[in-house]
């Protein structure tokens, strides 16, 4: 599928993958889908076909192109995490949240797509989700183990759009203490699922954390909140 050029809010341009769907229909919902702290690599690539072909137009913008372009560490590899990490430390939240509002505008203007658009975000997206649903008007948001998002959470108030939250309850990057802070502040304004003995990067198939039931539930989950809320 192509690679895509999106210009920022601040005049910079930054790439994205897409994937759209191989049937005949006119047109689709979006997916803005929102990378780890790994980049747009074949992992999250590969998220993004699947939800192509599921009837949706995808896309996944490489959101650490201020510090590096082109980013795709594989998990696992040498010193994988600590180049993820360096980068997550230098990465700013604030105009991530800025460049995914620009992807939004980009795919509801896209001709495949039909202006319904949400977003399903992972790891550092998850996070990501979250900002969306208090920030954005993307038609609902969705989380996988999100990191930080206790650090953010004064923004719980401001949730407007619809959010679904997956917590891995043995999150290794997210203490019990901060999952019960997210949990408590956005009852009543999120819909969300803990899975007890699950890990982070639960879904991550061929690593330690991979749980193919839990992967199964929690993919079941996220199908019917976005059939509900975008259709297709």
């Amino acid at each position: 599928m192509p690679e895509v050029t999106i210009p920022s809010a601040d005049g910079g341009q930054f790439s994205a993958y897409l994937s759209a769907p191989g049937h005949a229909r006119a047109q689709n919902p979006g997916i803005i889908a929102m990378q780890q702290i790994f980049g747009v690599n074949p992992e999250m690539r590969r998220l993004t076909d699947d939800f192509a072909a599921h009837g949706y137009v995808a896309i996944c913008p490489d959101l650490f192109w201020r510090q590096q372009p082109g980013v795709q560490i594989v998990p696992g590899t040498d010193d994988a995490f600590a180049k993820a990490l360096a980068l997550s430390r230098g990465f700013d939240v604030d105009k991530a949240v800025d460049d995914l509002k620009a992807t939004l505008s980009f795919l509801r203007s896209h001709p495949d797509c039909n202006g319904m658009v949400g977003t399903v975000g992972y790891c550092l997206g998850g996070l990501l989700a979250f900002l969306m649903a208090a920030r954005s008007d993307a038609q609902c948001n969705v989380g996988y183990f999100g990191v930080g998002i206790e650090k953010k959470i004064g923004e719980a108030s401001k949730v407007a759009k619809p959010l679904l939250l997956h917590i891995p309850e043995k999150d290794r990057h997210v203490p019990r203490e901060a999952q019960a802070i997210v949990i408590e502040s956005l009852a009543g304004r999120a819909e969300i699922h803990t899975y007890p003995g699950a890990e982070h990067a639960f879904n991550r198939v061929g690593a330690p954390s991979y749980d193919a039931a839990v992967t199964d539930l929690a993919y079941g989950r996220t199908a019917s909140f976005l059939r509900y809320h975008l259709g297709g």
